[in-house]
């Protein structure tokens, strides 16, 4: 089960500022919106800021949010933080300090954090009439993960910002890397030029292994489908129950691997996500590159 503050449980079961705020007639304010986030990828948010238009000073906030125990305690703990700023200091916020006003995060839920600190850049330049293509952001950078939409850009700043170190924690912090997992490789060689640039040393033994790592010594049928089911018992299995789902091993054909969905992740409508982000990725990194991750219905 993933290990939650005291403060991120409080504001899960005890929030305050969900919901929407209206356009209203009242002179000298306006409501403006971001969003970021899809349903079909596990997690979005709207955030709603009402701001003071001669000061730009934010008076409230509200937010509406999809997705796990993280994204609604972040997206509270993102609001206590605006409220009473002005929109040049909220700007300022990062999503450490979210993840710090909770008291941290498990690092696979990173990406709560860093869903707030965007959800507000897109209000304020929403509010400001600035295009999100004019700040640092995704559409002025090449294209990295398919799956995601996530630019080169955008997965440098957060390598940067949050000085991480493998692709693996590229993945927690923006989600680049969890679905076809193609654009590891990418991701390690942005790491290996941010680190460079800053004459950061590599910590080689934390880097995931490449290809030329898992042609070294090929396993057998046998030892594929033992390591298999440890990734799944060891690594898989806890995050899924924590969240209220599982997954069996069902079948292993070649590279294809078959399992079952239980319990919520077989009837959430981002089982497909489940399956490329929590499932193929893992075993592709620890197990083979070239694993393809397929759910099953027994009764077929």
């Amino acid at each position: 089960m993933w290990d939650y503050t005291d403060k991120v449980m409080d504001l899960f079961y005890n929030p305050k500022n969900q919901g929407v705020l209206e356009e209203t007639d009242e002179a000298g304010v306006k409501i403006t919106v971001g969003e970021v986030g899809s349903i079909a990828c596990g997690d979005a948010l709207r955030l709603h800021l009402k701001v003071e238009e001669e000061t730009e000073k934010i008076l409230e906030a509200r937010y509406q949010t999809f997705g796990c125990t993280s994204a609604i305690a972040s997206s509270e703990a993102l609001v206590d933080l605006v409220k009473g700023k002005t929109l040049d200091e909220a700007l300022k916020i990062s999503n450490k300090e979210i993840a710090s006003y909770l008291g941290g995060l498990p690092e696979a839920k990173m990406h709560c954090s860093v869903m707030g600190q965007e959800a507000l850049e897109a209000a304020i330049y929403n509010y400001r009439g600035i295009p999100l293509a004019a700040h640092d952001d995704d559409d002025e950078g090449t294209l990295i993960c398919t799956c995601f939409g996530i630019s080169d850009t955008k997965i440098r700043r957060v390598i940067v910002e949050n000085n991480l170190t493998t692709a693996e924690q590229v993945t927690n912090y923006v989600k680049a890397g969890g679905g076809c997992g193609s654009c590891l490789a990418a991701i390690d060689d942005i790491i290996a030029l941010v680190q460079k640039e800053t004459a950061a040393p590599v910590n080689n033994s934390l880097q995931p292994r490449t290809a030329s790592q898992f042609s070294q010594k090929p396993l057998t049928s046998v030892q594929k489908i033992a390591l298999i089911q440890k990734v799944l018992d060891e690594e898989v299995r806890p995050v899924l129950i924590a969240d209220g789902g599982d997954v069996e091993l069902y079948d292993v054909e070649g590279d294809r691997v078959k399992v079952l969905l239980q319990g919520a992740c077989g009837s959430c409508s981002s089982s497909t996500a489940t399956l490329k982000i929590a499932i193929e990725a893992r075993l592709r990194e620890r197990v083979s590159k070239d694993l393809v991750v397929e759910a099953v219905d027994p009764l077929i």
